[in-house]
């Protein structure tokens, strides 16, 4: 992936730990920065083309993945781990780089979040519970059908 090679200047994982049961992985840089990132973050933002999409305008809002569980996070070579969610999404790799973003960026990432799930029709907790209706399913609270 361009843009994610690792740089001089890109900080280290020294420690990153994966907690089942407040469903974080905390992680520990070499410039001293730790962070605590939920799962439900590391889902909705997964760099994932699947999530991202193909370029600019492209992004898939991610729905209903509150309850979302790390299932496995496995090294990819020495530059960034691969999780796999228990919703069955496993094509996002984090590289250092990014998961340091996240957990520079997490309060605003979260309330950009939280803003797209309102703009789209659904409150900030219907929208992290629900699931995304499919383009071709019943119409979603929009009173008419398509």
């Amino acid at each position: 992936m361009a843009g994610s090679k690792q740089t001089a200047a890109t900080p280290i994982p020294t420690e990153l730990t994966v907690r089942k049961q407040s469903k974080v992985v905390d992680i520990a840089f070499d410039d001293g920065a730790a962070f605590s990132l939920p799962f439900e973050l590391l889902r909705v933002y997964s760099p994932s083309a699947e999530v991202r999409g193909h370029g600019p305008g492209q992004e898939v809002l991610q729905t209903g993945k509150r309850d979302v569980e790390l299932t496995a996070l496995e090294p990819v070579g020495n530059y960034a781990v691969q999780p796999h969610f228990s919703d069955g999404h496993n094509t996002g790799i984090y590289g250092w780089d990014y998961l340091y973003w996240l957990g520079a960026n997490q309060a605003e990432l979260w309330a950009d979040y939280l803003a797209r799930l309102e703009a789209a029709g659904f409150t900030p907790d219907s929208g992290r519970d629900a699931a995304a209706v499919k383009a071709d399913g019943p119409a979603h609270g929009c009173g008419h059908s398509h």
